[in-house]
């Protein structure tokens, strides 16, 4: 193969991307992060979204015409003529999209494009954002003109962090060009490594379209049944035990409450109401689901005082335990996690708050979210215990040991164990 592609950000999206490709093409993996470029290139990948087996057969060095190399030196992609855009797109405290990354990202390419190069976008933006605010970093950086010098495509990325089922080459891959050629030819690029095939979207507005309504859709239907739960808390009934009930029937969509974070779902909606608002439309529905969803860690905080209150225990002073601060179960990625608005609203109440996590990084819960982890766990020393994270090996803890109440954010444990669930 004769291109050489570049994968500008190695995270949970990057890495995969980088070693798929490097199967059949020569491919540089970039990232600013120099411990993280050091860490792959010793064969090693700390998200656990590349087994090191597998990115050690596909490492590669200097001068070597197939393979990965990982480096934190923009001269080693400066010879490259396909360039993949995998950075991050956070929002701000204000939950306002931060294209920062982004936009840095492009003005580091603009300044090697050559004649010809292509840049493709996976990170999650906002329909039209490749096109109004990428093009124009990439032209006045570069001095070239889009759509006759360089091109653009959008592939919206689909990892779904920790699934080592649904991974990038079993998941059916948007495609889009800034040109009917290029589009082509971004096909063809991810069809010669995604065996679930590919969809060629008409033009990039609707590949980035695409991405934002997926994740808003979950979120929303997310906010629905978390609202039940604050609903049915109300009435005394389980809301477990309702959509048990309701799922019974074929068309009942079962989706459960909880805590709703993550580099994705937490994140995406915001980008698509900004867009909408700036044409003048408010989007209600997106806005309520966002709402409820980002309320729900002050909720369950709220339920652990009631029954701590309910046993006797002073709140101020009480000693809880944490269990699981990543985002989802069974997955080291901290990115967004909203396991943080419980431990705020206990630490409001002057509630002493331990965190226990064997999948979680801990210097990077410390740098990241301030907290330390605990090493090891004793369930008799806690006056509240909230399951938060529902990891395998959560289940297999000496729960006859717990003395005091236990939350179960999850519905993870047996009922006869718990004081109180979601």
């Amino acid at each position: 193969m004769s291109d050489k592609i570049a994968i500008i950000g190695l995270g949970y999206v990057g890495l995969p991307l980088a070693v798929a490709f490097a199967e059949k093409y020569k491919v540089v993996g970039f990232d600013i992060n120099e411990s993280r470029v050091n860490e792959l290139n010793s064969g090693h990948d700390h998200t656990l979204e590349v087994e090191d087996d597998l990115l050690k057969s596909v490492l590669t060095k200097k001068g070597e015409t197939t393979g990965l190399l990982n480096s934190a030196d923009v001269e080693d992609i400066r010879d490259c003529n396909i360039y993949i855009v995998t950075v991050p797109t956070p929002v701000d405290k204000f939950n306002n999209p931060d294209l920062t990354p982004l936009i840095k990202a492009s003005q580091m390419i603009g300044e090697l494009l050559v004649q010809g190069d292509i840049i493709i976008y996976e990170s999650t933006v906002y329909p039209g954002c490749t096109e109004e605010d990428c093009v124009p970093v990439l032209e006045q950086t570069s001095g070239l003109k889009f759509n006759t010098d360089f091109f653009c495509g959008y592939s919206p990325e689909r990892i779904n962090p920790g699934d080592k089922k649904n991974t990038l080459k079993s998941i059916k891959k948007v495609t889009s060009g800034s040109t009917p050629e290029i589009a082509e030819r971004v096909n063809e690029l991810y069809l010669s490594i995604i065996e679930a095939g590919t969809h060629l979207a008409p033009n990039m507005k609707v590949a980035e379209a695409s991405k934002a309504i997926e994740n808003a859709q979950r979120d929303i239907n997310i906010s629905f049944v978390n609202e039940l739960a604050l609903i049915f808390d109300r009435m005394g009934i389980d809301t477990n035990d309702v959509l048990d009930a309701a799922g019974t029937k074929w068309n009942f969509l079962k989706y459960k409450p909880g805590l709703v974070g993550g580099h994705c779902i937490g994140v995406d909606p915001y980008y698509l109401k900004q867009k909408a608002q700036m044409l003048g439309y408010y989007p209600a529905v997106i806005s309520s689901g966002r709402k409820v969803n980002d309320s729900i860690g002050e909720f369950i905080g709220g339920k652990v005082i009631k029954l701590l209150i309910q046993r006797g225990v002073k709140v101020v002073g009480s000693k809880c335990l944490i269990l699981g601060v990543t985002f989802k179960e069974n997955c080291p990625d901290i990115r967004n996690t909203r396991v943080v608005d419980i431990i705020d609203e206990l630490k409001d109440y002057g509630v002493e708050v331990d965190v226990y996590d064997t999948w979680a990084d801990s210097k990077e819960v410390n740098q990241e979210l301030k907290l330390e982890l605990l090493n090891e766990v004793d369930l008799s020393k806690y006056d509240s215990i909230v399951l938060a994270v529902s990891h395998d090996e959560f289940k297999d803890l000496d729960w006859s040991t717990a003395k005091g109440v236990i939350y179960d954010v999850k519905a993870f444990l047996p009922r006869e164990v718990v004081d109180g669930r979601l």
